[in-house]
């Protein structure tokens, strides 16, 4: 079907560029689809409509009966079809705007979106029109008329098409800018339900927000799990969306799903928060990769000095994950007033993040400030899974499901599982892309059944973990970035080179003639001393037959110090004034440590600094407090080399393999 639709594009070829194809045809796609899901009722909506103006029913009554007849919640009252404007060569413009404008009003607004009426227009001029819409008459894309129907394309087969033909359109997009394979979308979908299957709430509705929805693959998902588990439970299906096209499609989806198409709103998360006073029961995202939010910055920042979604810090230009985060974590309900578990209170989120968000920024950083936020601060960071790489159409990339909650079950209160899943993929026939690998459906039940074995472990300290989940205090993240110190040792000596710099020196030169200066310590070349008292004596010496006195401000006496003095590892250890605890600390010997959190400062340094460097010390002021999740180091396992006699012994094996192949060519 992908291939049929993909083939009308070259109807397009000459006459439209090639990155304008995609504008011209999703919409047809989209009206199209529209077109044969109404098919089955548009007899009876036109008789309804003979019936309501004969009677001279009332606009807002027309409207709610024709939904109602027309079994969803939009409706076409024009007799014609694409098969029939299809047909006829000489009008089918005028037809099909007459056709277009017969949806009602919210298929219309959708519509609007792709600027239909001037692509009509356009192809026309072309003489494309007719051409274009014979073709489409051709495709069938009507819903399953029963379970037993293989001929009708469901919502989630139309969602592949509609993707599908994105990607197509858009093959030059980033490496962040890729939809989410729905074996990929299922796996996220039941992490985020599963612990809440038994507390679903038949009759209840739930709400479910993806603040960057595409074309709301991940939020039909979420709608169709929990159905299959409360079949009687109101889902009510919210997001947003930057990209025009995607958004349309998405609003489309939930027209035919009759949800509300306008939950679905256009615009940037960031800065356009178009659900604004809401509160969701779960929160669901794929945003995309290392994006930079550059051209958002003075607003973003506004938001984060007045308290707002982003307080908790901001992350680096380059890539907004974070925002997106903070974004949903501001739209969480709040959890029960007396603290109990419950569903009754609080969200539940997942999120898709490449490995940056783990680890980027050092302690005081944007990025190391929201993660102590969410893992000490807020405790909201439930569990981390490792997905398998090559997952995505446009990239190839180690990804990661990041769930939170703040209504963690009470044995994993202050804790976080890591559960490695790289390993679960199988490999797929033919790539997409950049997408070789997929989760079968047993792998999908296996990393469930592995993520609700780690909340169960979580309550029974006895219980064996898997060798590829493991649990953490949320602390065990956090380190302390210390800054370790050693003296500044110096010699001090006098060379050719020392007078060249002294006769340069600014700060030489405002205090004495520095001229004069260098010629009088030309006496003292070859010179060394082991203490500065000695140095600077000897240098008083020769100044007083050249009527010069020593100066005594302090930029001087750097300066000279700087000049004279040579770094020597068994040199003077320097002071800035009497009394101080510690030496003058030397820059280039500086060095940084990241002390775990719940170790004390000094015992580390007695074990790991003070045996190598017993003259260190910590500056205290300097010490960071940091948080970052190094994943894979928690699961590296060390891989013996090959011995020398293994190697030699694949050589020789090589070597003979090679010789049997020559002597078959020579003979």
């Amino acid at each position: 079907m992908i291939n049929f639709i993909w083939k009308v594009a070259d109807l397009l070829r000459g006459d439209f560029r090639a990155h304008d194809y995609g504008k011209i045809i999703l919409p047809f796609t989209v009206l199209r689809r529209l077109d044969c899901v109404l098919e089955p009722t548009k007899a009876a909506v036109l008789a309804q409509v003979a019936e309501m103006e004969e009677r001279g029913r009332p606009l807002v009554y027309r409207d709610m009966k024709l939904r109602e007849v027309a079994e969803h919640g939009f409706y076409n009252t024009s007799e014609l079809t694409f098969e029939r404007i299809g047909r006829d060569h000489s009008q089918a413009k005028m037809l099909l705007k007459s056709y277009y404008s017969a949806f009602s009003g919210n298929a219309q607004e959708i519509l609007d979106r792709y600027n239909f009426e001037q692509h009509i227009s356009d192809l026309q001029d072309k003489r494309l029109l007719y051409q274009v819409v014979s073709a489409f008459a051709k495709i069938d894309l009507r819903l399953p008329a029963g379970p037993g129907d293989t001929h009708g394309i469901d919502n989630h087969q139309m969602g592949y098409i509609f993707e599908e033909l994105i990607r197509k359109f858009s093959e030059d997009n980033p490496a962040g800018e890729h939809f989410t394979p729905r074996e990929v979308v299922r796996l996220m979908v039941n992490l985020l339900l599963a612990p809440d299957e038994g507390a679903l709430g038949e009759g209840k509705t739930r709400t479910v927000l993806d603040p960057a929805c595409g074309t709301g693959g991940i939020l039909s998902e979420t709608e169709d799990h929990i159905k299959r588990k409360a079949p009687h439970t109101t889902v009510g299906l919210y997001g947003q969306e930057l990209n025009a096209e995607s958004h349309a499609i998405c609003q489309s989806d939930l027209l035919i799903k009759d949800q509300e198409p306008d939950n679905i709103k256009y615009g940037n998360s960031f800065t356009q928060d178009g659900h604004k006073a809401q509160r969701f029961d779960y929160l669901v995202a794929n945003p995309p990769f290392g994006v930079e939010w550059k051209k958002v910055k003075s607003e973003v920042e506004r938001f984060a000095r007045n308290g707002d979604r982003f307080h908790a810090g901001l992350p680096r230009i380059s890539d907004g994950s974070f925002l997106f985060l903070q974004h949903m974590i501001s739209k969480m309900k709040p959890k029960t007033p007396d603290g109990k578990d419950g569903f009754d209170g609080g969200s539940r989120i997942a999120i898709v993040f490449n490995g940056s968000p783990l680890f980027s920024g050092g302690a005081g950083s944007g990025e190391s400030d929201i993660r102590r936020w969410i893992l000490e601060e807020e405790d909201l960071l439930e569990a981390i899974v490792a997905l398998p790489d090559q997952l995505f159409y446009n990239t190839g990339i180690s990804t990661y499901f990041w769930i939170l909650s703040n209504r963690k079950h009470q044995s994993l209160r202050n804790k976080v599982i890591l559960l490695d899943a790289r390993g679960q993929w199988t490999k797929m026939r033919k790539s997409l892309g950049d997408k070789r690998k997929y989760v079968s459906d047993a792998q999908i039940a296996a990393v469930t059944d592995m993520y609700m074995g780690a909340v169960a472990a979580a309550a029974d300290p006895e219980q064996t973990l898997p060798e590829n989940v493991k649990i953490f205090e949320t602390e065990k993240f956090g380190y302390q970035r210390i800054t370790v110190e050693r003296p500044l040792k110096l010699r001090f000596e006098v060379a050719e080179e020392t007078l060249s710099t002294l006769r340069a020196s600014a700060a030489i030169e405002k205090a004495v003639d520095a001229g004069a200066f260098a010629d009088a310590l030309r006496s003292l070349v070859g010179e060394r001393w082991a203490t500065k008292v000695e140095a600077w004596d000897a240098i008083r010496q020769v100044m007083v037959p050249a009527g010069l006195m020593m100066p005594t401000g302090k930029p001087f006496q750097k300066a000279l110090r700087d000049v004279v003095g040579v770094r020597d590892p068994e040199g003077e250890a320097q002071y800035l004034k009497k009394g101080d605890p510690h030496p003058e600390p030397d820059p280039d010997l500086r060095d940084n440590e990241n002390v775990p959190l719940e170790e004390d400062i000094d015992a580390y340094m007695k074990r790991e600094v003070l045996p190598h460097l017993p003259d260190a010390w910590v500056d205290h002021a300097k010490t960071k407090i940091g948080y970052e999740i190094p994943f894979t180091r928690y699961f590296y396992e060390y891989i013996r080399p090959r011995t020398m006699g293994e190697i030699d012994s694949d050589l020789i094996s090589l070597e003979q393999q090679i010789q049997r192949i020559l002597a078959e060519v020579t003979k």
